[in-house]
């Protein structure tokens, strides 16, 4: 019997486009609560996939049958469901994806052009609810054109029971396009990915700052990321028996051969993402295993084109660098796969991708030039593979708070690489090391403070994917979060941090952990609370600059004064000829009793006859605390603590040596400070300043990290 309005069950809203970071943590049952070793599965698996992909490889289609089963987590029925159509992105230049750069200015990556006949789409050609037609209404919940195609509601013939599980039979059908932003087609390259009907995620109370049930669904944006349900998948690909497949899973079982095509079946579980490649032309995959103390061995291989020999194996070895360090310092690799594919030259927008067990590397360069570039293609490789932690195990909502994927896992890539390159990397352009002999190198937490943006941070860390003023602010997610993480780490030291993040992902793996829920795990893992919260309440939650610099530093003698001076009542004027006088016999009575230093110039400086007057007065962007040292020719030292609330500090002190040199953050904590150059001062010359600005020139003139900002 139908329902009628009265009975229908109560509409779920749709989230509405965030406004910022999620501030308040989520409940401690939130995702079914924290994970246990023991848990019988990884994840709460709310979702299961069943799909079957045949691939056309000269159309560049894929005719796909679906079935997917959902459970329904909430304590109310669900009338209505939200599927996210990812490659309708690409399928015109009225999407979100898009109208953005007209609209907001944004561009993505490299900005390929598309040109006629390389637009590509899915269309869903049957949507069923046990045997009955589900109705389709295209949305757009970020207030996107009508025209973006994006997200589709369904409106279910049958409300699914608290509790109770629906289950979708779907026919589509996939047109590739060029490969133009994370997925589709060049030559015989096929980069499958955001390519099947994904069910949107069902927040619950307590989740994520949700009060009630609520659908989070956005559509694909220019910097679009992903967030979607924790579940399985069993994924057949059926291809022509000459193209080489590599996908996310195990192969279950031998490749099907029949009629000159092929079918391999993939499963995984404990995933929340699914992409795979092919291609007729690729060479042999080059593998290995990877083994470690406690876990089963993982199955490791590089897929990748003939031209690309040379670059297989640095990506393979970095590959198992990766699994050893991320396992090492957050937590086991809990999968038995790991597969890194090397687009072909002209598919770089294919490169540098992220899809759980599964990859994609760049900096390959033009195979004509027979060329690589080690240390590109090895931050690439641990980058993308990086991603499998922070927004694979670790699954926040890239859409809203892309900043804890993207920024956490540049910081993490960068810690080992620091590892990897101790004393830096070399930056400097080819022209320069050939005519000059140059070739100074730099620390990867330098390169990333000179990308950061600090003098100009207009979006706090924590904005969504698209909410951003440009580009190039959104690009600063990884940048300026690895700065503000590596000054995390000065302040509380490296044993603090790491403790912190394997606290982090003890309680957060196989959930969705929000900014809020990242901020408590490192504020209690640490047991430096203060600290996290400051750095996250001026740079997560707020936008702004930060530093302190040397205005006016000063040290000279303190000789007698000027003037009238009183002696028992009488006043008496001392004249300039009469305090030189003075002056000279204070001198020369001084050098009769330091005959041992008298010959020494600079001897007076340390502890001469007068006292000398020190006075410094500095400025800052805004009320961060700061420690200032300054150095005197004696060698002692004084430590001075500027923590009120104004924005300028004077320091007037009265010392037997005259002061050398004054220091803000003398140990070098605050990263975010917008100009190190101003944080020193010497009363003589000081040539470290202009070396510095040499080796920031040195990496400014260097294009080789331009890759970093479209990973």
């Amino acid at each position: 019997m139908a329902e009628t309005p009265s009975d229908a069950p109560p509409e779920i809203p749709l989230v509405p486009s965030p406004s910022g970071p999620v501030a308040v943590p989520s409940s401690p049952d939130a995702w079914g609560g924290p994970r246990s070793d023991d848990a019988p599965t990884l994840s709460d698996r709310v979702v299961h996939y069943t799909i079957e992909a045949k691939l056309d490889p000269d159309k560049h289609t894929i005719e796909g049958k679906q079935t997917l089963r959902w459970k329904n987590r909430s304590d109310q029925p669900v009338s209505s469901v939200y599927l996210h159509l990812y490659l309708n992105a690409f399928s015109g230049t009225d999407s979100t994806f898009f109208s953005e750069a007209r609209r907001n200015g944004y561009s993505f990556r490299s900005d390929v052009p598309v040109h006629d006949g390389e637009w590509g789409y899915i269309r869903l050609d049957k949507v069923q609810q046990n045997g009955q037609d589900v109705a389709q209404t295209f949305v757009q919940p970020d207030g996107g054109p009508a025209t973006d195609r994006t997200v589709v509601r369904f409106d279910l013939p049958e409300a699914v029971p608290a509790g109770g599980e629906l289950t979708l039979d779907i026919d589509f059908f996939d047109q590739l396009p060029r490969v133009v932003a994370r997925t589709g087609w060049w030559g015989s390259f096929h980069l499958v990915a955001q390519w099947f009907p994904k069910i949107g995620v069902l927040e619950l109370p307590g989740e994520r700052g949700a009060t009630e049930p609520r659908w989070n669904v956005h559509e694909f944006h220019t910097h679009s990321e992903f967030y979607a349900d924790w579940g399985s998948y069993d994924v057949t690909i059926d291809v022509p028996s000459d193209v080489k497949v590599g996908s996310a899973g195990e192969l279950a079982g031998e490749p099907q051969t029949a009629d000159g095509r092929t079918r391999y079946r993939y499963v995984q579980d404990d995933i929340h993402d699914f992409a795979w490649m092919a291609d007729r032309n690729f060479a042999e995959p080059l593998k290995a295993t990877w083994s470690h103390p406690g876990g089963e061995d993982v199955a490791v291989q590089v897929m990748y084109p003939p031209e690309y020999e040379k670059c297989a194996a640095t990506v393979l070895k970095a590959t198992m660098d990766s699994l050893t360090w991320f396992s090492d310092t957050l937590g086991r690799y809990p999968y038995r796969t790991s597969t890194a594919v090397i687009p072909p030259f002209n598919a770089g927008e294919a490169g540098g991708m992220e899809y759980q067990t599964f990859f994609t590397a760049s900096g390959c360069s033009d195979p004509a030039e027979g060329t690589i570039d080690r240390f590109a293609l090895e931050f690439v490789t641990i980058h993308e593979f990086g991603h499998g932690y922070f927004y694979g195990i670790l699954a926040n909502n890239e859409f809203e708070e892309p900043w804890m994927d993207e920024g956490l896992n540049e910081f993490w890539d960068q810690r080992l690489m620091a590892r990897l390159y101790p004393d830096g990397v070399g930056m400097t352009p080819t022209w320069m090391k050939t005519w000059l002999g140059l070739d100074p190198k730099i620390d990867v937490f330098d390169i990333e403070r000179l990308m950061a943006q600090l003098k100009d941070p207009v979006d706090r860390l924590g904005n969504s994917s698209w909410n951003r003023y440009s580009s190039g602010s959104y690009n600063t997610v990884y940048s300026r979060t690895a700065t503000m993480l590596h000054e995390l780490e000065r302040r509380i030291g490296t044993e603090a941090l790491e403790k912190a993040f394997k606290h982090y992902y003890a309680q957060w793996k196989f959930r969705h952990p929000s900014s809020a829920d990242l901020r408590e795990a490192l504020a209690e893992g640490s047991g430096q609370r203060a600290i996290v919260e400051d750095l996250f309440a001026r740079h997560v939650y707020a936008s702004g600059k930060t530093g302190a610099r040397i205005e006016h530093f000063e040290s000279s003698e303190v000789k007698p004064a000027l003037g009238f001076e009183w002696k028992d009542g009488v006043a008496t004027e001392v004249t300039k000829e009469m305090r030189d006088e003075r002056i000279k016999e204070a001198r020369k009575a001084w050098k009769d009793t330091h005959k041992e230093v008298a010959e020494d110039e600079k001897a007076q400086e340390k502890a001469g006859p007068f006292p000398y007057l020190t006075t410094l007065l500095l400025r800052r962007e805004d009320d961060t605390p700061a420690t200032i040292r300054i150095d005197f020719a004696d060698g002692t030292q004084e430590t001075l603590t500027w923590d009120d609330d104004r924005l300028w500090y004077r320091a007037v002190l009265e010392r037997p040596a005259k002061a050398t040199k004054a220091v803000i953050d003398p140990d070098g904590l605050h990263r975010m400070d917008v100009n190190l150059l101003d944080n020193a001062r010497s009363i003589e010359a000081d040539k470290s300043a202009s070396r510095r600005l040499g080796g920031d020139a040195s990496a400014l003139l260097q294009t080789l990290l331009a890759f970093l900002v479209s990973l």
